[in-house]
């Protein structure tokens, strides 16, 4: 994590990053969008490692930067600014992150005492908030009194899911960066090349990462892949996708019961609706091309359920099951929302009859 080059598939956001650096234009602050695990923060953190790399350029007078200092394009990752930025110990690169579900206005109250001060050595003193989504309003809020007035010699990176998630008068005074979903062949080749993990199971956990490479390396580590298995048979059998008839036998009970204790288990519900959907998705691509299903070793149970389930059904239950995704990324009522989606996915069959 030393490189620009080592962050996948964000050609766009990197090359933006490096104009401003090579052309010394760097703004007072940035907001880097996109979905979890993309890339954002290892970019802000080689950015601040640019902003202050001591490897090139004019080279600091005993931790001091001249005033003709140009930042770096690409830091060295092994002066001594750019070891305690990786391992964490620069006294200027600070990282805000929720406390909980959120970002109070003590943390944000913290920083603008941290702002008062003068940087310690850094050239450029970096303010990293991750999640800034989960700012509540009165953090918010003191956020923007910081940004209306920018220090000196400091540059606030912002990351979060969506412009929308922010108050539009932060985003209006952040240069917006844009992160893309990684490819699904790109996290596929990486998996293959840099983890040793075979075609098949490289094959699934791409599929599963829905563009996040954090997500899935997550599957990867020990025992993560019982765990996943295990997880996708669990979801599968409570909600009756492997029989034929889809949810349509399931006592309704049972599928309260299932979005009851989905909603107790935060860590697992999106894994969840990505399961079912990715099965789904199976369920219609055997109807076409056999040969590309994820879900490989459950391809017989496939073969069959596809067949007595229609395509416009299928895709209607695909689309329940995004509604539902935006839902809990909008912070509605998870278990409200799982019984909506649950109630919504029996019903469509019977909509959706040929």
């Amino acid at each position: 994590m030393s490189r620009f080059e080592s962050i996948i598939d964000q050609e766009q956001p990197i090359r933006l990053l490096k104009n401003i650096l090579l052309n010394n234009t760097i703004p007072s602050a940035l907001l880097f969008t996109g979905t979890d695990g993309i890339g954002k923060s290892t970019a802000a953190l080689v950015f601040a490692m640019a902003c202050n790399c001591e490897g090139s350029g004019t080279t600091p007078n005993n931790g001091h930067f001249s005033d003709d200092y140009l930042p770096v394009v690409d830091p060295c990752g092994c002066c001594r600014s750019c070891m305690k930025i990786r391992s964490g110990n620069h006294p200027d690169i600070i990282r805000v992150e929720p406390s909980g579900d959120f970002i109070k206005i003590k943390q944000i109250r913290d920083i603008c005492d941290t702002l008062s001060l003068k940087p310690y050595e850094a050239r450029l003193r970096i303010i990293i908030i991750s999640d800034a989504q989960a700012m509540n309003p009165q953090a918010a809020n003191a956020l923007l009194k910081v940004l209306e007035e920018p220090p000196e010699r400091t540059v606030l990176i912002l990351t979060s899911l969506q412009t929308s998630d922010l108050l539009p008068t932060i985003v209006s005074r952040c240069q917006h960066i844009r992160f893309s979903p990684i490819s699904r062949e790109k996290i596929e080749t990486f998996l293959i090349e840099k983890h040793g993990l075979n075609a098949e199971d490289a094959s699934i956990f791409s599929a599963m990462a829905n563009g996040s490479i954090a997500r899935a390396l997550s599957m990867t580590r020990k025992n993560s892949r019982v765990n996943w298995i295990c997880l996708r048979d669990w979801v599968l059998n409570i909600i009756g996708l492997e029989q034929t008839d889809s949810l349509l036998l399931q006592p309704i009970i049972i599928l309260f019961s299932f979005a009851e204790r989905l909603s107790k288990n935060k860590e697992i519900i999106q894994d969840s609706l990505e399961i079912i959907k990715t099965y789904l998705r199976d369920l219609i691509i055997y109807k076409y091309s056999p040969e590309k299903i994820i879900n490989k070793d459950l391809s017989h149970k496939i073969q069959y359920v596809s067949r007595k389930i229609s395509v416009k059904s299928l895709l209607s239950q695909i689309e329940v099951i995004q509604t539902a995704q935006k839902d809990i990324k909008a912070n509605a009522n998870l278990r409200l929302t799982l019984e909506i989606m649950m109630l919504k996915f029996a019903r469509v069959e019977w909509l959706c009859k040929d």
